[in-house]
């Protein structure tokens, strides 16, 4: 029945493409030796991207494992992460237990993706979503694919991405942008004919260019040539020059457009037979046998691939017949068997839209509904993870609003606890077309609320009563939310709070206006107090219960972040109150923090931390991942406030090993910020440079990269780069906005741009930051961040004064009395405070042409008794220069020792104008601030710097690179860097000439080293 032209008209020979193989094959060395690759490759429809990305894995198979994945269309509709769970699959059964080992700990999370690692618990509320759900499974994806690909090379080849779903769209973007280490390779490929305007796909291709460890791969047609040589193959003998022509003319070098007119030619027919391309394929359609074109149209319309048995079910043709009619179209190269499955699919997708779009209107649909039919009968036909999916959207393109909707409804849960929000939003829109024509009776027995977080669902029984309108709005604004999708979610809401307004419901109503607040702020739109103040007044009054507990715990958190004060805190307690006595767990541990929070920024400090360490230890107690990350930021925050900064790093270190190991990227990037704002305090600045650097890298949100930069911009001002602090100052602004300001982000940006100012020489700029910030006043609560903004204010004032500036005359005064009255209404309920106090209080003296060595020697004292070794050598300084005032040799000898402090601190935290200042002052003085010198340091002397010095310890140990990481809390990255730069430093090739130079030169022979493991 076959002619042998027929088995081959796919060309045996592989044509062309030398180029892009290089590109592959470079990445795979890449690799191999270690760096992680990352290629996407797009052509239009036939032009040979599956065909190059065969023939790369094929010579790939003999040096790494690879595995595919494909998207997978059902009508218009991806299946969720569906290429992921495919190539995911596939690896396991390569690599079962190099994979199991890689997902030990996190089978649960990542049975998500992957269904054969276990059982997600299917019962409501118990596999709650959260904020960092999404990302927490995407964190541990990239986290499995590194640890399988760290010992042995792996090609992870991901085809179709024009049909790919949000999910599968949005874990490819953060694998591309975070993956650093491990032997992989991640290939994608996409159909470029289809990407326009509007396509979703597009906006991730965007973000591709801009990432410059994505390599881009465009394939282009054929010249003649290769099309000469395609079509040799095909035919197993020389082509006639003429027909070679012609089919290049009429193929324009479309790989699968020659096969098709090759085949065609062979046949007999003539290559201009038909108006266009399209018809040439159903053309070969039509040639088939009934029963076998009948066969095609029912898989055209069944999705990408379809199962024998499935088909056999609604093909409704005997076996012997459809076994027939399968052999036909398999003959004619219109089906193939899919691979290692007992499923068919067509050659090429080309062919099975020609065919799909033939279709008549009423047969897609029926066809459809004979799809679902089968499977509701049988669903053991397809794939237990791909069921729910699939039958929603067969379903749904069937027309029948009565079977539709239940099936999405049932879709969206699956979605949802795969975190595909995107999907379960699809979905969930769905259910809401589909409502007003869906029967009563039908709408009556809806599945109950799935997940809303505290909504309250309709009726009385939240397990049993169905789901109502208002209910499915619910769910689908937290979906929206979850999956970034804002401006869909907030349009949700507003449809829903204007069916509300007559309806005389307050406790839904308030909830909505919560989520109104919640995407107004994230839509940068507003603060959301207004919403906030709508929805608290809606509550008022009610009965305790979840709603009413969230908006007053959300009310509190946000009035700590803007506005702390007394109704915060009243807001706070009662949010605990509530929750407790309504079982609401996560919101009462939320609401403890907010509370133990504004206790310690009122002055209740041992009451406030006591209230904060108890949720720390009841979250890691329980396990509890909702809270685990905001209880390892809120803590170290208020202890790094009250001048704890050791105690700070302790729990910052903690939960940066917990929000690793559970995925939490945005909480990470939160604990980088902070760690980097204590290790400044603490004087460890490269290790401060390290953790501001990894925060901006971790996580997605724009805050946490605002504070890294505070943080590089504090250490640059203090570095005398002046200019770099303005540039650092710059970022942080844009990272915060200007639409939801913060005491906590816009009081250390004035400080920042008051110091950069004065550095400037512009005193002007510096009082008029100075005074912007004292005419709006400082907020209740914020003396931790209101201290550094006065002390910086006085410090200018100070030194304008000694500098003899000619613009310091005029306002000095007028200034310096506005600045001892901000002093006077600040709180001193700390050591910290109390320093920073005594330290403002004698620069105003200072300014002010007073200088008392009893004032200054009361403000050393005090910073003696704190953790931070800069700020101690700037007042030592200070109290060196009002002893060297007063003369004596007695006052001389101790101003010696102070500035010999002074001098040595700032050289090893590399504070040049410090080292500058105290050089000058002692020069002045004549004061000899050298004694008999220490040995010097070897790695001074090798130009290598602190934290290079800890890095070539750790290399000469025999450290790797991610050793080094985890010892010096960096990322491998950064690890690897530091290598880099030693290696060049120092003037050799590898690890081990480092190591002999260190050896060599005594650099560490008081230290222990052991050897790596």
């Amino acid at each position: 029945m076959l002619e042998p032209v027929e088995s081959r008209s796919v060309s045996p020979v592989f044509v062309g493409r030398a180029a892009e193989l290089e590109i592959l094959n470079d990445a795979l060395a890449r690799a191999a030796a270690g760096e992680p690759q990352a290629l996407v490759i797009g052509g239009e429809a036939g032009v040979g991207k599956t065909r190059l990305v065969e023939e790369f894995a094929t010579a790939a198979g003999q040096a790494a494992v690879v595995a595919l994945g494909g998207c997978v269309e059902i009508g218009a509709d991806g299946l969720p992460f569906a290429p992921f769970s495919t190539a995911l699959r596939s690896l396991r059964r390569e690599l079962p237990g190099e994979l199991a080992a890689a997902a030990a700990g996190q089978e649960e999370e990542l049975a998500r993706l992957l269904p054969e690692l276990g059982e997600t618990v299917p019962t409501r509320g118990a596999d709650r979503s959260d904020e960092e759900g999404m990302a927490r499974l995407f964190e541990l994806t990239a986290r499995l694919l590194e640890r399988v690909a760290a010992g042995r090379t792996v090609v992870v080849a991901l085809e179709d991405l024009h049909w790919a779903d949000a999910s599968t769209r949005h874990l490819l973007a953060y694998l591309f942008r975070t993956l650093r280490t491990g032997r992989l390779v991640v290939l994608a490929t996409y159909r470029s004919d289809d990407i326009h305007r509007r396509h979703p796909l597009r906006p991730l291709l965007a973000e591709l260019d801009r990432l410059r460890t994505v390599r881009r791969i465009e394939l282009g047609r054929f010249s003649r040539a290769e099309v000469g040589r395609q079509i040799a193959g095909i035919l197993a003998t020389e082509p006639d020059p003429v027909q070679v022509d012609e089919i290049f003319e009429r193929s324009d070098g479309n790989a699968f457009f020659v096969e098709e007119l090759a085949v065609a030619a062979h046949e007999g027919s003539c290559t201009g037979l038909t108006d266009s391309l399209r018809d040439l394929l159903l053309v070969r359609v039509e040639s088939l046998p009934d029963s076998a074109q009948r066969v095609a149209r029912t898989v055209a319309e069944g999705g990408s691939t379809v199962e024998y048995r499935l088909l056999a079910a609604v093909a409704q043709l005997a076996e012997d017949d459809l076994i027939e009619a399968l052999r036909a179209a398999v003959g004619a190269n219109i089906l193939i068997a899919a691979p290692g499955d007992d499923s068919y699919r067509f050659r090429h997708s080309l062919v099975r839209e020609a065919v799909g779009d033939d279709l008549l209107p009423g047969e897609r649909s029926r066809l459809n509904r004979r799809y679902a039919e089968a499977l509701e009968s049988d669903p053991t036909l397809v794939p237990a993870g791909e069921r729910v999916m699939r039958l929603a959207s067969y379903w749904y393109h069937a027309h029948d609003p009565a079977k539709a909707l239940p099936a999405v409804l049932d879709a969206s849960v699956t979605a949802r606890r795969r975190h595909a929000h995107s999907e379960q939003l699809r979905l969930l829109e769905r259910a809401m077309e589909l409502w007003d024509t869906a029967p009563e009776d039908i709408r009556a027995t809806l599945r109950p609320v799935d997940y809303a977080e505290a909504y309250p669902p309709c009726g009385c029984d939240p397990d049993t009563t169905p789901l109502r309108y208002l209910d499915l709005m619910a769910e689908a604004a937290v979906a929206g939310r979850l999956c970034g999708e804002r401006e869909r979610a907030l349009k949700i809401t507003k449809r829903a709070l204007h069916l509300l307004e007559d309806e005389g419901d307050p406790m839904r109503a308030a909830w909505f206006w919560v989520q109104r607040s919640r995407l107004t702020q994230a839509l940068a739109r507003g603060d959301g107090w207004k919403e906030l103040g709508t929805a608290q007044e809606l509550v008022r009054g009610l009965p305790p219960s979840e709603v009413h507990a969230e908006v007053l715990a959300t009310a509190a958190n946000w009035s700590m972040l803007r506005a702390p004060g007394p109704d915060a805190m009243s807001a706070a307690e009662r949010a605990v109150e509530y929750a407790r006595m309504v079982g609401a767990e996560d919101i009462e541990l939320n609401a403890r923090l907010t509370l133990g929070g504004l206790m310690v920024d009122a002055g209740h400090i041992g009451a406030g931390l006591a209230q904060m360490y108890e949720v720390k230890d009841e979250v890691l107690t329980r396990g509890i991942t909702t809270v685990v990350g905001r209880s390892h930021v809120n803590l170290p925050s208020a202890l790094e406030g009250i001048g704890r900064s050791q105690d700070a790093v302790d729990i910052l270190r903690e939960g940066l090993r917990l929000t690793q190991e559970w995925g939490l990227r945005d909480s990470e990037a939160w604990i980088w910020t902070n760690l980097a704002e204590s290790l400044v305090s603490l004087g460890r600045w490269d290790e401060a440079a390290d953790a501001a650097v990894n925060a901006q890298r971790t996580g997605q949100s724009a805050k946490p990269r605002g504070g890294a930069s505070n943080s590089l911009a504090h250490l640059a001002l203090a570095r005398g780069e002046v200019a770099e602090a303005a540039r650092h100052l710059a970022a942080a602004r844009a990272s915060y906005g200007t639409h939801d300001p913060m005491p906590q982000n816009n009081l250390p940006m004035s400080c920042l741009a008051l110091g950069t100012a004065a550095a400037e020489g512009r005193l002007v700029d510096a009082r008029a930051e100075a005074d912007r910030v004292l005419d709006a006043g400082f907020p209740p609560g914020t003396h931790r961040y209101a201290w550094p903004l006065l002390l910086a204010a006085a410090v200018a004032e100070s030194d304008a004064r000694a500098q003899s500036l000619p613009t310091a005359e005029e306002g000095r005064a007028a200034f310096l009395q506005r600045l001892f009255e901000a002093v006077r209404t600040l709180t001193t309920g700390a050591p910290l405070w109390l320093a920073y106090e005594k330290w403002t209080r004698a620069e105003l003296d200072r300014a002010d042409g007073r200088t008392a060595t009893v004032t200054w020697s009361d403000v050393v004292t005090a910073f003696e008794a704190l953790e931070r070794p800069y700020d101690l050598a700037r007042v030592r300084h200070r109290l060196a220069e009002a002893l060297l005032a007063v003369g004596g040799d007695d006052e001389r000898a101790r101003a010696t020792e102070l500035l010999r402090l002074t001098r040595a601190a700032a050289t090893h935290l590399d504070a040049r104008p410090l080292v500058d200042a105290t050089t000058h002052l002692a020069e002045r003085a004549r004061l000899a601030l050298t004694t008999a010198p220490p040995p010097a340091d070897p790695a001074h002397s090798l130009g290598l710097t602190t934290r290079e010095r800890d890095v070539l310890r750790l290399v000469s140990a025999g450290r790797t690179n991610r050793q080094i990481a985890e010892e010096l809390f960096i990322s491998p990255k950064t690890a690897s860097v530091h290598v880099s730069n030693i290696l060049g430093k120092l003037g050799v090739s590898g690890r081990g000439e480092a190591a002999a130079v260190a050896h060599r030169t005594g650099m560490f022979a008081a230290e222990t080293l052991t050897s790596g493991t």
